[in-house]
């Protein structure tokens, strides 16, 4: 039976998180609360490994539950990020607050609230002598930027467990993510020659038009029958409005079903040629997360997710998303399930926010699956 002081505790703990900013480039920022998480994880016994960061990134940590300790055997991983999109002084502005049933603030959705919840319910279990499969619970500290320091880690854990379980935020109302899109990320550039745009115009070769050629055909790569998505986020170019430019650059991101999606992306990145031949084209990039799709084995850790909602109170729904997780790297290899967070809305924005009343049930939910998966 929980009460609402079980649910006051735990957005405490929240707010603690929430009020460390970890901005994914502010590497002290994000070892600040690496070492926030480490201090309370600690407090139920858990062994703390802490990886530290490379290449001007922030550390990760590696915690095992207290139970089944020393054992080889394939175990739960959890999955969490303790890095946000929010710049640091974020909260002069958007300040931790609660108002009703919303409790607001930078990182709370995506995914302070969600990586709480299942310490929490790790702590729980510890309180209580553990659950029968060993525990390994990783914490992320890049995962706002593709995870490039921290993706051979969860590649390597996630083979040698049997399940993983997502921290990600809930979605549309609970739901959680059982597929999502894979990622493939370009940067493109195009080289020119510079002239005088006045007085020798027809010298130059424009790097910017031929740019805007590219960019165009990149953007008629979005099919929505197929599920395929091309974005241009990024784009800068030329010296000055005087001068013809001589270079532009881009930045291209590509959502994909499947892997057969993959192949078309590449057959057209084959093929681009330049309108001007004058005007040369370079596309460097490729695959960044594979996409996520369903099996058997993450039907059944739905099915069992979703006779434990039943048995809380709610009827649990799955979907697949457009957005990627790290859980991208691990599904091929493992069962796993994600938007195991807190429910809410606003991840990446300025009303970011969870609903207080979702907090008791996630852990509950998070806890049911560790209890019981074998």
């Amino acid at each position: 039976m929980t009460t609402a002081a079980d649910t006051q505790e735990l957005l405490a703990g929240i707010r603690r998180w929430v009020e460390i900013e970890s901005y994914s480039t502010d590497t002290a920022g994000v070892n600040r609360m690496a070492d926030r998480v480490a201090e309370d994880y600690a407090a139920c016994g858990a062994e703390i490994e802490r990886v530290p960061g490379r290449d001007g990134w922030g550390d990760h940590l590696i915690v095992r539950a207290p139970w089944n300790a020393g054992s080889n055997a394939p175990g739960i991983l959890i999955l969490s990020h303790i890095d946000t999109v929010h710049p640091a002084g974020t909260l002069e502005w958007f300040p931790f607050r609660v108002e009703g049933d919303v409790a607001y603030g930078p990182g709370i959705y995506d995914m302070k609230g969600g990586a709480y919840i299942a310490m929490a319910a790790v702590a729980d279990l510890a309180a209580q002598g553990g659950a029968p499969l060993p525990v390994t619970h990783m914490f992320v500290a890049d995962e706002e930027v593709g995870s490039p320091t921290s993706r051979e880690i969860i590649v390597e854990l996630g083979r040698a467990a049997k399940y993983v379980l997502v921290t990600e935020p809930a979605r549309e109302g609970g739901k959680i993510v059982t597929a999502r899109k894979g990622a493939v990320r370009y940067e493109v550039t195009t080289k020119g020659r510079a002239s005088h745009a006045g007085s020798r115009h027809q010298d130059g070769a424009s790097a910017i038009r031929e740019m805007a050629h590219t960019v165009l055909k990149f953007e008629g790569l979005t099919d929505y029958d197929r599920g395929i998505t091309c974005n241009v986020g990024l784009i800068r170019g030329g010296t000055g409005t005087n001068v013809v430019p001589a270079e532009a650059w881009c930045k291209v991101d590509i959502r994909i079903p499947d892997m057969e999606a993959l192949e078309t992306v590449e057959r057209f990145i084959a093929d681009i040629a330049p309108e001007n031949p004058e005007v040369t084209v370079e596309i460097n990039g490729g695959l960044d997360r594979p996409p996520y799709e369903r099996s058997e084995g993450i039907e059944r850790l739905f099915a069992l997710a979703s006779e434990i909602a039943g048995e809380i109170g709610w009827d649990l729904e799955q979907l697949k998303t457009g957005g990627g997780s790290d859980g991208n790297f691990t599904a091929a290899l493992t069962p796993t399930l994600d938007g195991l967070g807190v429910d809410g809305k606003g991840g990446h924005t300025d009303y970011e926010q969870l609903y207080v009343s979702s907090l008791e049930p996630r852990r509950r939910l998070m806890r049911g699956l560790l209890e019981r998966l074998r």
